[in-house]
């Protein structure tokens, strides 16, 4: 908890409780299921949880919207960002099924009640009907490719957490992108290279 308590110092008691307890959950359900790769798993809290919020810090998603991610794996940035907003709906999608078990475990035992988690490729969601405030994502494959899969779905925009030189990929996806470093809000080193692209509607 001292990476996150150091960037968010004014979370609630229960939110605290939540993210103490998500390591520890992520290593269990881990031992079953391989969803963070195993030199991941000791770094969770800044690899995962942390890097997850980063999404937070862009102040973007506010009380009351619906949030959309898109191959959630075991529930990044999702799981995080539902414990940050208890008001915001999240619909976590993967279409492999043994990590949508973990994001259904996990959630249970934290106590997760704005959190809903399907096996199904995004495409499928719904019948392709339903639309949420916000779309986010973490590195799932390139832009033009994630626009192409989830821009009719967003009201607001995407926001989509990526790492490295990023320009040709934007120029690729053909929609105004905000690039934003990590780093402005994260001192640690895993974050020098990592943005959070903002495509707004």
């Amino acid at each position: 908890m001292e990476l996150i308590n150091k960037y968010f110092p004014n979370l609630t008691p229960r939110q605290r409780e939540q993210f103490a307890a998500m390591p520890e959950l992520y290593r269990e359900w881990n031992a079953k299921i391989n969803v963070i790769s195993r030199k991941d798993i000791d770094r969770v809290e800044e690899h995962h949880i942390l890097h997850s919020l980063a999404i937070a810090q862009t102040g973007l998603i506010v009380s009351g919207e619906t949030v959309l991610d898109v191959g959630c794996g075991g529930g990044f940035p999702g799981i995080p960002l539902a414990v940050y907003y208890p008001e915001v709906q999240f619909t976590l999608v993967d279409s492999i099924g043994k990590k949508i078990r973990v994001v259904q475990e996990v959630a249970e035992a934290l106590g997760l009640t704005n959190v809903r988690a399907e096996h199904c490729r995004v495409e499928a969601l719904d019948g392709g009907k339903s639309r949420f405030d916000w779309v986010v994502s973490r590195a799932v494959t390139d832009l033009k490719t994630f626009v192409g899969w989830t821009w009719g779905r967003t009201t607001y925009g995407i926001i989509y957490l990526k790492g490295g030189d990023l320009e040709a990929e934007i120029e690729q996806a053909g929609r105004h992108t905000e690039q934003l470093p990590v780093s402005t809000w994260f001192d640690e080193e895993f974050f020098a290279t990592k943005k959070v692209l903002v495509l707004p509607k």
